[in-house]
């Protein structure tokens, strides 16, 4: 039975993608539930699946652009597992290394031949019997082939440098490859970016001692309980999504000449992947508490990476939170992801001397930035929010109080 495989809608809206590249060949036997290809739109990278075990025929090649619901392969499931045939076996031997004189048979008188000038001389077993059987030196093998010519000389000239690049491991060729439609995507989205908003940057930065000792006190027995490891995100993105609901503008957008504050903070983690940055959504963090938060982060970020994220996860977010430190950057202007009016760059933690109730400490301090849409947020609240951020990450136990001062709310100010 012949079934055929067709490219499958990766979301809405989304009627071609690119076949980035198949993981078998044409005629290779596959088993149901196999990951055959790789299928790329302009959001995310998406596996096709082997309906059924059998021969596959493929019918669209890498890097071909494709509609939904083109065929892109057949499985013929009365096909069975093939062995290797013998010829396929020959092709597949090893290379041996032939000795300075070839073995003389049992039945021969032994002779003392020269030694040859030509050592570790490769050839497969086909070839070594061939010579043998005809008693021949390695050395009549390879001076019988050709003489040089000046032509030759000439082009050993002419290459040396890039013989002896190679030979040095020394990249002599530029590398090209083909953009995919992800970046593509992702080139036109900040061009865009660019050119339709208004965008601006403020920076603050944050003492990330409270936090650090929080992961030295309990990060064993969290890692113990709640098997996940404790991280910093979670942090940042519980003390983000407070921020907004103290200043909802910075998660505003507009949508044909309106404003729209979402109820419901849908927070976007950006995430490195093979085939680009993805930006993976964290839902409703406003009802999360720090643990599903960090669970939250984790699984996302591991689908992301694996390239088994699907278009629902990656739409939706309302804010984006990017952090360049875990590459190194110590400070920087982290772009719009539209339709989204805000962003939160996070950095690398450095060790530096800050001033403490009059005295130099040394602290383990972050810079932070907020990058912004000025058409929909003002100064006020842009810096009102990084404000807020660096008080919940610098005193945590805020985080418990929703309203903020702990203090305040003691005495009902």
């Amino acid at each position: 039975m012949k079934i055929e495989i067709k490219i499958p809608s990766p979301g809405e809206s989304i009627t071609e993608v690119e076949l980035a590249s198949w993981a078998v060949a044409d005629g290779d036997f596959v088993e149901k539930d196999q990951d055959i290809a790789e299928i790329e739109s302009d959001k995310a990278t998406l596996p096709l699946i082997a309906a059924e075990s059998g021969i596959i025929h493929i019918n669209i090649t890498e890097g071909t652009t494709a509609k939904v619901g083109d065929v892109a392969c057949v499985i013929d499931s009365s096909g069975t597992q093939q062995a290797p045939t013998r010829e396929k076996e020959k092709e597949k031997e090893e290379e041996i290394v032939i000795n300075n004189v070839v073995e003389e048979k049992n039945n021969q008188p032994q002779t003392v031949e020269k030694p040859s000038t030509h050592s570790n001389i490769k050839a497969t077993p086909l070839a070594k019997k061939v010579i043998e059987k005809n008693n021949l030196n390695v050395d009549e093998v390879v001076e019988g082939l050709r003489k040089l010519t000046k032509t030759d000389i000439d082009n050993y000239l002419q290459n040396r440098d890039n013989i002896e690049a190679t030979k040095a491991g020394i990249p002599t060729d530029d590398q090209r490859i083909k953009m995919s439609s992800l970046r593509k995507k992702i080139s036109e989205r900040l061009v865009s970016v660019k050119n339709e908003t208004a965008m601006l940057t403020t920076f603050n930065e944050i003492d990330m001692t409270a936090v650090k000792e929080l992961r030295t006190k309990y990060g064993k027995r969290f890692a113990d309980t709640h098997d996940i490891r404790l991280g910093f995100m979670s942090f940042f993105t519980k003390a983000a999504s407070l921020a907004l609901n103290e200043f909802p503008m910075v998660k505003s957008y507009l949508d044909n000449g309106d404003i729209v504050i979402p109820a419901q903070n849908h927070i976007g983690i950006a995430v490195q992947a093979k085939k680009g940055l993805m930006v993976p959504v964290v839902r409703n963090t406003e009802q999360l508490s720090l643990v599903e938060t960090e669970k939250n982060i984790a699984l996302i970020a591991e689908r992301a990476r694996t390239g088994k994220i699907t278009i629902d996860e990656l739409n939706g977010g309302i804010f984006t939170i990017t952090n360049g430190g875990v590459f190194g950057s110590m400070m920087s202007t982290p772009i719009l992801n539209p339709p989204q009016s805000g962003i939160l760059g996070l950095h690398a933690i450095q060790d530096r001397p800050v001033a403490i109730n009059g005295k130099v400490e040394i602290r383990p301090m972050m810079y932070i930035a907020l990058s912004y849409d000025h058409r929909l947020i003002d100064g006020k609240d842009s810096v009102g929010f990084l404000v807020k951020v660096k008080q919940l990450i610098e005193n945590p136990l805020l985080m418990l109080m929703p309203a903020g001062n702990a203090n305040e709310n003691l005495l009902g100010l």
